[in-house]
């Protein structure tokens, strides 16, 4: 079975948008730069939302079996739009801060598996993606 996102016109360039099992919504705008109001996240910014989010849960999920502490865990990811038309992301550089008592091995198979998250595998080949791990946290 699948997973239901509705949507919703509110007017001007804004878009509401719910995820139906669990009601939750949030609202879209497009940048100053394409023509809206940039009050909220714009669609393709919920791809480098997407990306964070899903490295990050693909390793907690991964610690939780493992009995790894994540705890300060956190990502920054910076989008990038291609400047010529039509418009699109060009690339997506990924930083995700992970506990500096992390092992060797615990930090390289972290690693991978955030490297191969679902949203990873899912972007198109042509966006350029770099992706960094700080143990510091």
């Amino acid at each position: 079975m699948g997973v239901k996102i509705s949507g919703t016109f509110k007017g001007g360039l804004a878009m509401a948008m719910t995820h139906d099992m669990s009601k939750t919504a949030l609202m879209t705008d497009p940048p100053l730069d394409n023509g809206g109001e940039g009050k909220s996240f714009s669609p393709t910014d919920l791809v480098a939302t997407a990306l964070g989010a899903c490295m990050m849960s693909v390793m907690a999920i991964h610690a939780r079996k493992e009995r790894i502490d994540l705890k300060g865990m956190a990502c920054s990811v910076e989008k990038h739009m291609s400047p010529d038309l039509p418009r699109r992301i060009s690339g997506l550089d990924a930083v995700i801060t992970m506990p500096k008592s992390l092992t060797p091995e615990q930090r390289k198979n972290l690693e991978h598996i955030g490297n191969t998250c679902p949203v990873i595998m899912s972007l198109h080949p042509e966006i350029k993606l770099i992706k960094s791990y700080n143990y510091e946290a």
